[in-house]
């Protein structure tokens, strides 16, 4: 730590020389500028001299303000680091330390770029002025982490903070009403210009920090911030304690030293910064007895103090601790309750855990609950997606369970969420689990979410499963709904299992039992598969066949297509004769429909079929002129079909 901040101070001592420097430079320019005038014969000499460098010059200017637009331009269009390198090549581009510079100059105000640029760069030897413009960019643009972050990061590698950095930041920071932070740069840099008669809240703060900063705690710090005769209020003392935030054994030292000096007792606002000092894994134990203590004062958790402690112990994986903090924070006055919003994150939190703890679940919502606060369905959504991710879908009647004591029933929507997920995993317990679960909540699971339960098993190939769910579906005294939607999935998941004729007793016995109405897609799927070459010669032609009837009794039009291909290939002449016979209830169909069985049959070269189903059809489809132009008009290479029989008259 000690040669951290040697070097730190070592950087900035050669920090200011350089701005020196750069101020002695402008001097000799102001000069040269004054003796212009004495000098402006000797100078038309020198210029006639130097006119060929001045245009070599004003080149390399040139092209060094293209290198940096074509940086720039790289580093705003392209985020992989394969393309940037491949981009940076092509354009011969070579990253040097005075390019770097002017480069991040220029992107102060796109902060995303600009730390993609560093990110690339900084594992070159940069100067300090590269990283003083970094961390410029990332204070002024209100990046108050990464800031911190590329702070500590200089420490190591030696380098100092500009003042002029420091003094730009420092007015982001008071402007954004970051006190702590601003105190905390204020101390960073070693000739701090608040002097001993400056009495404001910061600079009292910075000069009491130093002195307990210094060294270890004790009769020597406590003198020195005595000596400093300082009048501390509640406002002074929070400041310095969220300053020593870096420190916070120190920082509990001095909270305790001011209370019990007498100098100054403690309000809600002390306990609540020291809280968020000690809020770490590291000094949890110490974070608990200063809760219990405030709370025994009489003092509420504040919602920030709530807030930031309980991100960290999410991220340190202190799930319980974090439910134990919501529960302390909960018990406060309204101000300061965490909000739903805090309640998703916690709950997500547990759900994602190592170990999924339902009993921690139960006590957040209890204590979320237990004073009137509702739960919502994007609460459960959210939950929902967290233990999807984890692939925990099978804890989902866990969380119904537990949200139900808090006066909470999901709904249709979200009965269908969870319904599919049990479903497509398989989980057939956990799927009868849920639909127990609501009909003992007196609220049935609902038809949409039986269709998702059907629907799942239809997509992990559970047919056994899906049937019973779809019957349990139907089976209801009442019309059910997307029961047609249900049963399209079961009807397709039979076909691609080649199971078409399975599918088909299954309509013909809903229609007639459940008054089922099934989509005129379902029809088609079911009549293209009965239709199919295997299936067709076990009976698959009469099953579609009858569908057309039933199709018509539904408002739909008949499908015709699936037969016309069968004619065209192995469909004899009385399967289409019974076919033009089913698709009206009048003796016979019109004559284009007959027309195109003929015109198929014909085309795939079955003329005898053609013919034999000619002679099926009454007098006047043999005797109409287009049926018998049909048959004379096709050349007898391709048709060689005998001379069609007119009717006898």
């Amino acid at each position: 730590m000690a040669d951290n901040k040697q070097s730190f101070q070592a950087g900035q001592a050669a920090g200011r020389a350089e701005e020196k420097s750069n101020v002695l430079v402008d001097k000799v320019k102001d000069a040269a500028t004054g003796a212009g005038a004495s000098a402006q014969t000797a100078g038309q000499k020198i210029s006639e001299t130097a006119g060929g460098a001045v245009n070599v010059v004003k080149e390399k200017t040139d092209n060094k303000s293209a290198s940096e637009a074509a940086v720039i331009d790289i580093f705003t269009r392209f985020t992989s680091e394969d393309e940037i390198k491949k981009e940076l090549e092509s354009n011969e581009i070579v990253l040097t330390q005075d390019l770097a510079l002017k480069v991040l100059r220029k992107l102060e105000s796109n902060p995303d770029v600009a730390k993609r640029f560093f990110k690339w760069v900084k594992e070159e030897d940069l100067t300090s002025k590269s990283y003083n413009m970094m961390l410029r960019i990332l204070g002024g643009n209100g990046l108050v982490d990464e800031f911190w972050g590329l702070v500590s990061s200089m420490k190591r590698k030696g380098h100092g903070l500009s003042a002029n950095v420091r003094d730009k930041v420092c007015v982001k920071f008071q402007k954004d009403g970051l006190l702590s932070d601003y105190v905390r740069l204020r101390k960073l840099f070693a000739l701090d210009p608040l002097g001993s008669d400056d009495d404001s809240l910061e600079s009292v703060c910075v000069r009491v920090c130093k002195v307990v900063e210094k060294g270890e705690w004790g009769d020597d710090v406590e003198k020195g911030v005595r000596d400093l005769n300082v009048e501390f209020g509640s406002g002074l003392v929070k400041m310095i304690v969220e300053s020593l935030d870096e420190e916070p054994r120190k920082a509990l030292l001095f909270f305790r030293w001011v209370d019990e000096s007498g100098l100054f007792r403690h309000d809600e606002k002390t306990y609540n910064a020291v809280a968020r000092v000690l809020g770490k894994e590291k000094f949890l134990d110490r974070f608990q007895n200063v809760v219990g203590e405030m709370r025994s004062a009489g003092y509420e958790v504040e919602i920030e103090t709530y807030v930031t402690v309980s991100t960290r112990f999410c991220q340190s994986k202190l799930v319980e601790e974090a439910v134990d903090l919501f529960e302390v924070a909960m018990s406060g006055s309204d101000c300061n309750k965490p909000t739903s919003q805090c309640l998703s994150l916690l709950l997500k939190r547990i759900v994602t855990a190592k170990v999924l703890d339902v009993e921690l679940f139960s006590r957040a919502v209890e204590a979320y609950t237990k004073n009137g606060n509702v739960l919502t369905d994007a609460l459960l959504k959210s939950v929902l997606k967290s233990l999807t991710s984890m692939d925990r879908v099978g804890y989902s009647n866990e969380v119904l369970k537990a949200m139900k004591k808090g006066g909470y029933l999901p709904s249709s929507d979200l009965q269908s969420v969870i319904a599919s997920g049990l479903s497509r995993k398989g989980k057939k317990d956990e799927a009868d689990e849920l639909v127990d679960f609501m009909e003992e909540s007196g609220k049935n699971l609902d038809d949409k979410a039986m269709a998702s339960l059907v629907v799942g098993y239809c997509n992990s190939g559970d047919l056994k499963e899906a049937l019973a769910s779809f019957e349990k579906m139907v089976g209801k005294e009442r019309v059910v709904s997307n029961a047609d939607y249900a049963f399209e999935k079961l009807v397709h998941a039979y076909c691609n299992k080649n199971q078409a004729r399975v599918a088909y007793k299954l309509l013909c016995a809903h229609v007639k039992q459940n008054q089922l109405k099934p989509f005129h897609s379902t029809y088609k799927c079911l009549v293209h598969n009965l239709l199919t070459k295997k299936i067709v010669r076990e009976g698959g032609f009469e099953e579609a066949l009858s569908l057309l009837p039933i199709m018509k009794d539904h408002g739909f039009p008949p499908f015709v297509d699936p037969f016309m291909n069968h004619f065209s290939k192995t469909g004899t002449s009385s399967e289409a004769y019974s076919f033009l016979k089913a698709l009206t209830s009048y003796h016979f169909p019109s004559i284009s429909v007959v027309k195109r069985v003929f015109e198929r049959m014909m085309k795939s070269a079955r003329h005898s079929e053609a013919q034999d189903l000619l002679c099926l059809c009454p007098d006047y489809i043999r005797n109409d002129p287009d049926v018998l132009e049909l048959f004379y008009s096709m050349k007898a290479d391709e048709s060689a079909v005998e001379e069609p029989l007119a009717a006898s008259s």
